[in-house]
């Protein structure tokens, strides 16, 4: 009968989270649906350690999970958590993150620090033998990632827990090589260990058809051609040879180990711990991000070597009441230390854009205190080593700034972040948080590239563009509880456009006499629109003087002056051309400010004539969501008056659906499709033109004037 694996290492208890070799050093996320498991298996790893006394306590007290506010309110983790451990010698950066897609840019800074992820799954996820939405969402953008990734299946002693279900779910999105490692072994109703599969001999003839496939699977995608020589050769392969190959075939995201596992019974914990020391990728395995100098210039990617130049990178960021800013590092290359100095380069807008919100900046500064964050509390540090996680205190630096020497410094590319497409509009509500809002908006956004903070100069609105509801009422809660800045959300402007519905003729005089220099202007102008996108022309046909030439363009600047204020609701006109063609001054009382002002009254009397259309903003979007909702999502853009633009296939049972839609239609759409779509539905988009709004709707818009 095959070896039965029990948790049988020893707790080591918390030992000094310090490490000196990279190759002793593993950096796992744990991924995965909200209520899945990922934050008690964590627990349970720590308990089995030794590192806790009771669940959820460190041996000197403190909690694991230092939560938010919002967190302790809400009942979700919002953040990234860094939890170190230490088995069989090896220290285990444990990366937990939220399950929520509103908090999805935690995730995919998790992914950056980490070497190889957990996908954490419960036993009674498979629904009528299929995961939900939102799950395989989740699953997608692990294998997106490019990270080798396991798969843990939690709560095997759930009343609904079916551990075939879920494995034969898994391999819907995972493939067909998601492969256990192991199968459960009860006793009547309980759960007492685990029949390993990769041991020779089996129990049963299913067990013997399951190791083998196992074997199969790590042998072909190893590429180990000692291993496959022997396999061909129908030699038994020894366990420890197929553990060791482990992340040789988890390299090529392929292979996915699964593992059950019971964490309240402590099931399944010592074979997870000792997967992960033994088959998962030390740092020096996997690839550094692309490193550029700060100039844009490309060059060599550095091994996790703790003698190399320094690179290491913010993956998150926070702010402690005692010591001020925190920032979570990851080591790609040499040894941080404290007091000493660094270069700290944050260059987003030259990788994504400017329209990211992060502008590109490149400061010399000192390192501060070095720590480990363990539970609620931070654990000092001598040094951290190239390949390690810890955190810097006192550092000015955003999440995605690139850490480096002075005598050598970086830029790593940036990792991709999810777009923020919900819109929220605040202001200050007193006049001393105003004070203090710009400043407290610019932390904010520094911690969390996921927010994006917009000032818009025509609307004077300040809009946090966040991922969901819970993103923004976390924002808003951060602005509370860390800055002291109290705000309140406002109906979000969009910025519209006005323009002439024909052409027209306009007259503008302004005469005025009161003692000494009096104001004389008369002008004539002919008005007409111009195609969507044309702009502005002005053209001057005065002939005999009748406007002397000092003072036509003062006449174009009232003009301008004007359409930038609008004529019927407060909104910038457009697209328009004014041919000034006659007028009359006076030697004395004619003015600049005059005609100017003429000018402006020409155009105003000329819209009143001609009547105003008003345009609105569309953008063109493109909805990727499950194959079964594209009837209902098409249907529901061309409710909001969406123009549909045609389908695409993009596999693995979805499809992208392109649009023109109004951005009046689209302030909740990400709401919205996310009800719609059960979570898994998302979109993108970007400004298209204006077109004329429907005048009934437009009979209902508040003037800004």
């Amino acid at each position: 009968m095959a070896e039965r694996h029990t948790s049988r290492n020893a707790p080591t208890g918390r030992h000094d989270l310090g490490a000196q070799d990279p190759a002793r050093i593993r950096n796992v996320v744990l991924v995965g649906p909200p209520g899945g498991g990922k934050t008690t298996l964590v627990e349970a790893l720590l308990l089995h350690t030794g590192a806790l006394s009771r669940a959820g306590t460190v041996e000197d007290g403190t909690t694991v999970s230092d939560h938010e506010e919002f967190e302790r309110a809400h009942h979700r983790s919002a953040s990234l958590a860094v939890v170190p451990l230490v088995h069989r010698r090896t220290k285990i950066n444990l990366l937990d993150t939220p399950g929520y897609a509103d908090f999805a840019g935690e995730v995919h800074a998790g992914y950056r620090a980490a070497d190889a992820a957990l996908f954490v799954v419960p036993a009674d996820a498979a629904t009528d033998g299929t995961l939900d939405d939102a799950t395989r969402l989740l699953a997608r953008d692990c294998l997106d990632a490019e990270v080798p990734s396991a798969v843990v299946v939690t709560k095997l002693d759930h009343a609904r827990a079916d551990l075939a279900a879920v494995v034969g779910a898994l391999r819907e999105t995972f493939g067909e090589r998601v492969m256990p490692l192991f199968e459960p072994v009860r006793e009547g109703e309980r759960i007492t260990g685990l029949q390993h599969l990769l041991a020779p001999g089996s129990a049963s003839p299913e067990q013997a058809a399951a190791h083998d496939r196992l074997v199969e699977a790590i042998v072909e995608e190893a590429e180990d051609e000692a291993l496959m020589e022997a396999y061909l050769d129908g030699e038994e392969v020894a366990e420890s040879a197929l553990v060791a190959d482990v992340d040789a075939a988890m390299s090529h995201g392929v292979f996915h180990p699964l593992l059950p596992v019971c964490a309240t019974a402590g099931v399944g914990l010592g074979e997870l711990l000792d997967l992960v020391v033994a088959g998962f990728p030390a740092p020096a395995e996997r690839r550094v991000p692309d490193a550029f100098t700060p100039e844009g210039r490309a060059v060599a990617a550095q091994a996790a070597d703790p003698d190399g130049p320094l690179v290491a990178e913010v993956v998150s960021t926070s702010s402690d009441p005692y010591v001020g800013r925190v920032s979570v590092v990851r080591v790609f290359s040499g040894t941080l230390r404290p007091d000493v100095p660094l270069h700290v380069s944050g260059h987003a807008a030259s990788f994504l854009g400017a329209d990211h919100g992060h502008e590109d900046h490149d400061e010399d500064e000192r390192s501060g205190p070095l720590s480990y964050p363990f539970g609620g509390q931070l654990v000092p540090a001598a040094e951290i080593v190239a390949g390690d996680i810890g955190c810097v205190s006192r550092l000015s630096a955003e999440t995605g700034d690139t850490v480096s020497s002075p005598e050598e410094p970086r830029v790593l590319r940036p990792w991709s972040m999810p777009d923020p497409q919900l819109p929220v509009a605040i202001e200050a509500e007193t006049r001393s948080d105003e004070d203090k809002l710009s400043e407290a908006l610019t932390r904010l956004a520094a911690e969390d590239p996921s927010l994006r903070v917009e000032r818009n100069a025509e609307t004077h609105q300040v809009v946090l563009w966040v991922l969901g509801e819970a993103h923004a009422d976390l924002a808003l809660d951060r602005l509370r509880s860390r800055y002291g800045v109290q705000v309140v959300e406002r109906d979000l402007v969009v910025p519209l456009r006005e323009t002439l519905a024909g052409p027209a003729t306009g007259h503008g005089r302004h005469v005025k006499q009161s003692g000494g220099h009096g104001q004389y202007a008369v002008c004539e102008v002919e008005v007409e629109p111009l195609p969507a996108g044309g702009g502005f022309e002005f053209a001057d046909r005065v002939v005999g003087g009748a406007v002397p030439r000092q003072f036509i363009g003062s006449v174009e600047k009232g003009v301008q002056a004007q359409m930038a204020r609008g004529t019927r609701l407060g909104y910038p006109m457009v697209d328009l051309k004014v041919t000034l063609v006659d007028g009359k001054s006076h030697s004395v009382d004619s003015s600049d400010m005059a005609f100017q002002t003429a000018g402006g009254l020409a155009l105003r009397e000329a819209a009143e004539a001609a009547g105003v259309v008003v345009l609105e903003p569309y953008d063109k979007v493109a909805v990727l969501v499950q194959d079964s909702l594209v009837g209902e999502t098409m249907s529901d853009l061309s409710a909001r008056r969406g123009r549909l633009l045609g389908t695409d296939q993009v596999g693995d049972g979805r499809t992208r659906v392109l649009a023109l839609v109004p951005q009046t239609e689209l302030v909740r759409y990400a709401i919205d499709l996310r009800a719609a779509t059960h979570g898994a539905g998302t979109f993108t988009r970007e400004f298209a033109h204006y077109e004329p709004m429907p005048e009934e709707l437009a009979d209902g818009v508040s003037s800004r004037r």
